[in-house]
């Protein structure tokens, strides 16, 4: 269905990159879920009627609020296209992570009411019927379900959408959840138990389990996390492809929604260069990680010299003591500064957030450190925590 909607209304194939196709595929992807979800409200709601099932009538409740979290998906998609403004000069692209955290709230409180209503009926319990329409009316739910899982995977991989990534997990824990009110009603005859509550109850922790993964996913997403690997590769690939880059360090990506970025990083470029050469190297690279990427970037140019003999023989003796001290870090911008009385080392180190020392005491270990080759060294440092290198 969706397939053929998209060949008829975009005609592309779906694109991260592009956000006017972007958004024709999520708001292809919304309607179609609340439709499909409507539908299956209303089937269910009969149904559980009809049956005096307190489990069907849940899974129905649950489609309902579905349905709600599609119109959310809608909106959340229709503002997060809109354009930067002088309120929002980075643009709209949060709504979307927004929007899926709302999905996630509605999410919870609906299971937080059917295990209510669950627990009620177990307490409670009262004679639960099913007919041939019944297993129908479920079966199609069931393989519904499953679809709308699987084109919410496919096209939310294809645009990078995770508020479409919470939706497959919902759909997903959907089917499961009512397979398991189909099975309660040949569990029932077999063993005579009211089963109907118990896999309402069931029902109620697929969809808390949903709510709390996308949740977190949508929470991770508007605090900010680490960035696409790939996104990371191909950064270092770009600077490092220019001649005029000896190395790069200081990389930062902002994620200001879906396809809009802020790249930020330093560049080290040879002292002796012409800085006129090396200035339109750095605008070069800007500009083919603009196109490349759709993202803003930003480069900071950091001169260093490396004919100075005296500098890479310390460099090198730094370094080595310091990747003694702990593999994983790392130094840049090393400078040296000769005075009468003493040499003044100046520079970083990058540590990843998973060496447990705290920055005062790395300062202070990789100062002994610097004072242990020279009595005359002076180390200025500066501790970078980097969650990738």
């Amino acid at each position: 269905m969706i397939s053929l909607l998209a060949r008829i209304f975009i005609k592309a194939e779906p694109n991260r990159e592009n956000q006017g196709i972007r958004h024709l595929y999520g708001v292809i992807s919304s309607v179609t879920g609340i439709v499909l979800n409507i539908l299956l409200v209303i089937g269910k709601l009969l149904t559980g009627a009809a049956a005096g099932s307190v489990a069907i009538t849940a899974d129905g409740l649950n489609n309902l609020s579905d349905a709600v979290s599609s119109v959310i998906t809608l909106a959340g998609f229709s503002i997060a296209r809109r354009r930067p403004d002088g309120g929002h000069p980075y643009g709209h692209g949060r709504m979307e992570y927004i929007a899926g955290l709302l999905v996630a709230v509605g999410i919870l409180l609906m299971g937080a009411e059917i295990f209510r209503s669950s627990l009620s009926a177990i307490l409670h319990p009262e004679p639960v019927g099913a007919d041939t329409v019944t297993y129908i009316v479920l079966g199609a739910s069931v393989a519904v379900k499953c679809y709308m899982a699987f084109y919410n995977l496919r096209i939310g991989k294809a645009i990078d959408s995770p508020a479409m990534r919470a939706v497959f997990s919902d759909s997903l824990a959907d089917a499961a959840a009512t397979g398991a009110v189909l099975l309660s009603f040949p569990l029932t005859m077999l063993t005579g138990l009211a089963a109907d509550g118990w896999c309402g109850l069931l029902v109620a922790a697929f969809i808390i389990y949903g709510g709390l993964k996308s949740l977190k996913e949508m929470i991770d997403l508007l605090l900010g996390r680490l960035p696409d690997p790939e996104i990371l590769r191909r950064v270092k690939e770009i600077a490092l492809a220019c001649p005029e880059i000896l190395s790069i360090h200081d990389l930062h990506v902002h994620d200001y929604g879906p396809g809009q970025r802020i790249i930020m990083l330093h560049a080290e470029v040879d002292v002796n260069a012409g800085f006129r050469e090396a200035h339109e190297a750095i605008d070069r690279i800007e500009r083919e990680l603009q196109e490349e990427l759709a993202s803003i970037a930003l480069i900071h140019m950091d001169p260093v010299d490396v004919d100075d003999p005296i500098m890479k023989e310390t460099r090198a003796k730094v370094t080595d003591a310091l990747l003694a001290l702990d593999s994983r870090m790392a130094i840049h911008d090393f400078r040296m500064v000769i005075g009468v009385t003493h040499i003044n080392l100046i520079f970083d180190i990058c540590a990843p957030f998973d060496i447990k020392t705290s920055d005062k005491e790395i300062k202070k270990r990789a100062t002994d450190i610097v004072r242990s080759l020279d009595s005359r060294f002076n180390a200025v440092i500066v501790i970078d925590r980097v969650c990738y290198d």
